[in-house]
This record gives C-alpha cells, structure tokens and sequence, in this order.
C-alpha cells in the first residue's frame, strides 16, 4: 500500500456501528465490559474465549446475530488462524479491530504471587507466551482481513503497575511492558498499511471478576490517592478503548493511554 494510499484509508475507516470487532477474552471480566460497550455503540463482536464458554455462549444468545463466540487458545497460531476465518464466515466481513484482552493462567492475587527471591524465569515464560505470543498471533491471523479493509485498529490492554508496582506482579507486569514495546514496534512497522496499534492500561478496576475479593477499605485508598476520587470502573476503561477504535483516533498509533482516574502518569 502507498502512504497515499494509507492516509485516504485514515480519513475513510469505518465507524465503530460498521465494524467487526475481535476481542479476546471477552466473555468475562473487563473483556465482557469491552465487549457490551461495542454491542452498545453497533458493533459486531467476535468474542475469543478459552474456557469461558458458558458465559461466552450466554453473550451470543442474547445478541443473536450479532455477537458470535469461538474456542480459541490465544496462544496457538492455528486456533487464532481458526478464530479469524469463524468470524469472516459469520459475518462475512473483515474485521476492523482487534482488541487483545486474554489472560492465561493469572491469579490477581498479591499474596499469592512469587517475590522476586523465589519467581522462576518459567514463570515469566508462561506470561510472556499468553500475553506477547498471543498479541502476535492475533495482530498477524488479522492482517489480510485489515488490507482487505485498507485500514485496521489493535487495542492492547496494559496495565499501570510500570509505574505504581504496588503488588509482587513481576511476571504480569514484565509481560506487559513487552507488550507496550510490541504496541509502539508494530505501530512503527504497520502503519503505512494504515493500521494503528494502541495500548489502553489501567490498575485495579471497581469491580472485576479479578478484583471481587478486593476490601472496600482497599477501593477507597485508591479512590483517594486520584483526582477523581474514584477508582476507574469496567465501563469506563471500556470507553477507553472505543475511542482507540473509533475514527475519531485515525491519527493515533503508538499511544498508551493510562486509565486509572488519574492515580500514574505515563
């Protein structure tokens, strides 16, 4: 593709109602999130999920036509090839955006996590492999449906610990710094094919699956330490990523953007 060709591809992506939306781990937690706020704004949604099929199913039940739910390991190339291909057959469409929210194998559990005196580099490798191998295999599974397009968005989820490291995350955290990397290196490489990578981090969010045992007393020291006084809900870190996704981002690439009621700066 030309860079001319690039920059009309910009000006003329679809709006969020026209597109086809890909969002791993999107039945539960803040990918459920994720995915109801493109159901609310039109989109169709290609929910990926790896052992959520019930909750998976239940989200393509009640959006019949418009939301279809694939098995998928992010992990293996051939399952995400597969989960690409499900979608174009169900919607007969290419996808728009990808929207890489998996996460493999991770307790949000701050005592019981390793300490840097005990963790394993197999443990880093296990976290690298969901979160960096799995960001691969989706953005490249999806490429010739983007030049299909002439344009594409990816929306890597991160996270704020890069800056406020408050819990002994070190194989979660470590894995998402690389994936800020990959988001910036992509961004860098895709976009003359008018592809944009973003990335969306936040913190703790009021209230996940992840975060449902989280005291009160823990919400409200975060609450007071942003100037918002709130701690950053699913729906509004969702809204987040809309905008990655929407026109109104054609000139955005390369960005993380923090959402976390204003607690770090990136």
């Amino acid at each position: 593709m030309t860079t001319a060709t690039a920059a009309e591809a910009q000006q003329t992506a679809p709006a969020i109602s026209d597109q086809v939306v890909l969002v791993t781990g999107g039945a539960r937690g803040l990918g459920r999130a994720i995915t109801e706020a493109f159901l609310r704004e039109g989109a169709r949604v290609v929910i990926g999920y790896n052992a959520s099929r019930q909750a998976a199913e239940e989200l393509a039940a009640a959006h019949p036509g418009r939301v279809v739910a694939v098995q998928a390991d992010v992990r293996d190339r051939a399952q995400v090839e597969a989960l690409v291909a499900a979608a174009k057959a169900a919607f007969g469409a290419p996808l728009a955006t990808v929207v890489n929210n998996a996460l493999v194998d991770f307790s949000f559990n701050g005592d019981g996590r390793s300490h840097a005196h005990e963790i394993t580099y197999d443990e880093f490798s296990q976290q690298f492999s969901g979160t960096v191998e799995g960001a691969i295999n989706v953005v490249q599974a999806a490429l010739a449906d983007f030049a299909e397009l002439g344009s594409g968005r990816v929306v890597n989820v991160g996270t704020n610990l890069f800056q406020n490291p408050v819990v002994p995350y070190h194989d979660y955290t470590a894995a998402k710094a690389a994936l800020l990397s990959l988001t910036r290196t992509f961004a860098a490489d895709l976009g003359p094919r008018g592809i944009r990578v973003n990335m969306v981090s936040g913190g703790l969010l009021r209230t996940t699956d992840a975060s449902a045992a989280t005291p009160e007393a823990v919400f409200d020291a975060i609450a007071e330490g942003t100037p918002l006084r709130s701690v950053t809900t699913p729906a509004e870190f969702a809204d987040a990523v809309l905008f990655f996704a929407s026109p109104w981002a054609r000139s955005a690439t390369g960005q993380n953007l923090v959402i976390d009621g204003g607690l770090v700066k990136d």
